[in-house]
């Protein structure tokens, strides 16, 4: 089991970030969800890590608060 990486991971973090808002140009809002929700489920299943995934669910409904 992996524990759960919340400090900075991801390499050329602002050509991610680009690429991200790019998948969304032009979509509407559902089509943006739609968007989100298929790229979760396709990260999730590549981490295929239950807790670690739980702990990812904790942290982001913790960042709303």
């Amino acid at each position: 089991m992996s524990d759960l990486i919340l400090s900075p991971n991801i390499d050329d973090a602002d050509d991610f970030y680009a690429e991200l808002l790019a998948a969304h140009e032009g979509l509407e809002k559902a089509g943006s969800d739609a968007l989100n929700a298929r790229l979760v489920l396709v990260l999730a299943n590549h981490i295929g890590d239950k807790a670690v995934l739980s702990d990812a669910i904790r942290a982001a409904t913790l960042a709303d608060k």
